[in-house]
């Protein structure tokens, strides 16, 4: 009996695991990285080989997000593998990215100003972003040494990404008053706006050719809305529950509304070829917590759902070589509030 009660609990499993493979047709080989904490905002170097990412993971002795440098080799074999922090280890930090060299790391930080974490910004019955007035973009190298501070202005400078051509950085900042997109060479120099409409323009990265940009936006319309979208900025909040996906060229020019699926759609990244954007959505949620990956064309036709396991999967990257996937789920956390990384196959 209990034989067949084993035998029976392991089909089961194995249907499981098969039906939900089936399901996901486009990730292959699946397999996770990080094991515990918030783990988020992976993305790769330019030769494939690492990661960098966020973690909260209170098993590394960290009180807030930090930065640090997965080698997915090492963390695909060793799941007690504790990559080495790039960050400062004080304030809060936030969206890192390779350099082209593969040597250095950009993220953004509050640790000028304070080498706490910051407080955490709260509001009774609402889900809000925090926009940090401290937080500014820096490159380390690979022993956490800060090597140069890219932006220096008051307000939020963060959610920088590079280029695959390897000559410009988009970031966000609210240095003109809003929550803009701006463009830099990456040196820093010739900060330029790019983005002009009244709402949070963020999560912004390069097209494969690097001639675009794909970027997630809340475009507050009505007279209620504009009131509330500027006062939460005010105080240092951005209400993430209405954003669509966007595209522009680099100068900003030829702007174009991707998805119009309402709730949220937010975290996207070009598909290799460039033709599509995978993105994180809970469009189709009736309770609202509820986000899976999407791919859609360029031109906004062909909605495709990727993930059906678990109830939050985003940050997708694919790698430079376009064969990798990686990105964030709360999956196989056995019942905690865990988010991981994880790795798959590509399968067009």
């Amino acid at each position: 009996m209990k034989k067949n009660i084993l035998l029976l609990t392991l089909f089961i499993g194995f249907t499981q695991i098969t039906f939900a493979q089936q399901k996901e047709k486009h990730l292959k080989n699946i397999t996770q990285l990080t094991f515990g904490g918030d783990n988020a905002e992976a993305y790769f170097s330019f030769d494939n080989k690492n990661l960098s990412f966020q973690s909260n993971n209170k098993a590394w002795c960290l009180k807030c997000d930090q930065i640090f440098n997965l080698n997915i080799k090492k963390a695909a074999k060793d799941t007690t593998y504790k990559p080495p922090m790039i960050s400062t280890g004080f304030g809060r930090t936030t969206c890192s990215y390779f350099l082209p060299n593969n040597k250095q790391i950009l993220y953004a930080s509050t640790h000028l100003s304070n080498k706490d974490c910051p407080a955490e910004l709260k509001v009774k019955g609402k889900y809000l972003w925090a926009v940090y007035s401290d937080f500014d973009i820096f490159i380390s190298d690979l022993n956490g040494k800060v090597v140069k501070q890219l932006t220096n202005s008051k307000g939020y400078d963060a959610e920088a990404t590079v280029s695959p051509k390897g000559d410009k950085i988009v970031f966000t900042s609210d240095r003109s008053g809003d929550l803009e997109l701006w463009t830099m060479n990456i040196d820093s120099t010739n900060q330029t706006q790019i983005t002009f409409g009244l709402g949070y323009d963020g999560g912004a990265f390069f097209s494969p050719d690097g001639n675009q940009i794909v970027f997630r936006a809340s475009r507050p319309k009505t007279e209620e809305e504009v009131k509330e979208y500027k006062e939460y900025l005010k105080q240092g909040y951005v209400a993430p529950s209405n954003m669509e996906i966007y595209t522009c060229n680099i100068d900003g020019s030829n702007l174009k509304q991707i998805t119009n699926l309402g709730k949220a759609n937010w975290a996207p990244f070009y598909t290799p070829k460039g033709n599509k954007i995978i993105f994180s959505s809970n469009h189709h949620s009736q309770k609202g917590y509820d986000f899976q990956l999407y791919t859609i064309n360029i031109d906004g036709t062909g909605l495709e759902k990727i993930t059906e396991e678990s109830l939050f999967n985003a940050f997708p990257m694919f790698s430079p070589n376009g064969k990798k996937l990686v990105f964030s789920s709360n999956r196989n956390n056995h019942g905690t509030r865990d988010t991981n990384l994880f790795i798959a196959d590509w399968v067009d």
